[in-house]
């Protein structure tokens, strides 16, 4: 299985493959093309290569794969379209790993990279362990978490209407980019001027909501200033994956603004959706079409008993995000207590799934590589 795997030691599925792999290498320029060869690549390298992967790629004699696996479903497609690859991956001579789902028509494996990532963090797991803090604390500042980091426009869509609504002022919020978005598919306008083209305050969590590491991070912003500070507050490292329990604890549910709303109705999991599904909070995903469906289906429980989801089968963005904040509007009407008091088994249960689907990721996903390149090469 897997005979004659070479791989990217930055690659993000490197911990999986490399006891299969007859070498490794860290520059991809410096290696000594070996006929018969699978080559796994990362983006990094594939930046740095690009004329050399696509002469490679083109060639009979290697198997090229590409480990796209932190994107997925439209950002992946927009990616390969930004490298000038989508060519060589509708013709098959450019394998894919992907974080999400993709058309029929790329050739792709799908590979959930966040749920296994997320939970490979010491950190992460033993804050997994303070789940019962979110229940033992019926009193709470703040009815939901509303976390948003780089502009989309489905999370300025939210923004600016539970900003309308007065429901900014009952939730724990952020929003990292102040940057206008511009999107056709949806549209919001108040006395005449397209909020979209507005630029958003910015907003972190206070320091005792954050992970240790960023809690003395100090930024200062012009009001009018365009700009994305997650890089700012991160201090350039992936902040956004540590977990910590207080922002669930003193909130009844978070409102999960995934990447992937409207561009696309192919499922894309990130670390945002992992996050509630690890502390064992209520979440509303405001995802594509379908992204319920596509959870249930990998054995997630979801809170159909509290909340109407049919949002998950309305194809408008528009339309679909109006629902969901019509959702939230009535749900911080409601006894939110008892809310989340219901909804704790569900939550016990996908804490544990999501342990448990971790494992057969790893566990499956050699033979699911292998068995992905004899059908393709």
């Amino acid at each position: 299985m897997l005979d004659n795997l070479r791989i990217d030691t930055a690659s993000l599925v490197y911990d999986l493959l490399q006891p299969y792999a007859v070498e490794e290498f860290w520059e991809f320029k410096d290696c000594v093309p070996v006929s018969g060869s699978t080559y796994l690549i990362g983006r990094k390298q594939l930046l740095e290569n690009l004329d050399l992967v696509r002469q490679m790629a083109l060639s009979p004699d290697y198997t090229m794969i590409f480990d796209g696996a932190a994107e997925g479903s439209w950002t992946l497609q927009q990616e390969l379209q930004s490298f000038k690859i989508t060519d060589l991956v509708l013709s098959g001579h450019l394998l894919v790993i992907g974080g999400g789902d993709m058309p029929n028509d790329y050739l792709y494996m799908k590979h959930d990279y966040f749920i296994n990532v997320f939970l490979g963090y010491e950190h992460n797991l033993q804050q997994m362990t303070r789940i019962d803090e979110l229940y033992n604390q019926p009193d709470k500042p703040y009815k939901f978490l509303f976390l948003n980091g780089s502009a989309r426009t489905h999370r300025k869509y939210l923004w600016q209407r539970f900003r309308q609504m007065g429901l900014l002022d009952q939730a724990l919020w952020t929003m990292l980019d102040s940057r206008p978005v511009r999107w056709g598919k949806m549209q919001l306008i108040e006395n005449g001027v397209d909020l979209f083209g507005e630029i958003t305050p910015i907003q972190h969590l206070p320091s005792k909501y954050e992970y240790i590491q960023y809690r003395d991070t100090t930024i200062t912003l012009d009001p009018s200033e365009r700009k994305f500070v997650k890089h700012d507050l991160f201090q350039n490292t992936w902040g956004e994956v540590y977990l910590q329990a207080e922002p669930y604890r003193d909130t009844y549910f978070s409102v999960v603004t995934e990447t992937v709303f409207g561009e696309s109705n192919h499922s894309f999991r990130t670390e945002k959706i992992v996050k509630p599904l690890a502390m064992g909070h209520p979440w509303i995903a405001v995802a594509n079409a379908g992204y319920y469906r596509d959870l249930r289906n990998l054995g997630f429980q979801t809170f159909g008993h509290a909340i109407d989801e049919g949002f998950d089968r309305i194809d408008s963005p528009q339309d679909r995000a109006n629902r969901i904040i019509t959702i939230v509007d009535d749900l911080c009407r409601q006894d939110l207590a008892s809310f989340l008091d219901s909804c704790y088994n569900i939550c016990k249960y996908n804490q544990q799934h999501l342990i448990e689907l971790r494992g057969q990721i790893r566990a499956q996903f050699p033979e699911r590589l292998w068995q992905f390149l004899q059908q393709h090469q």
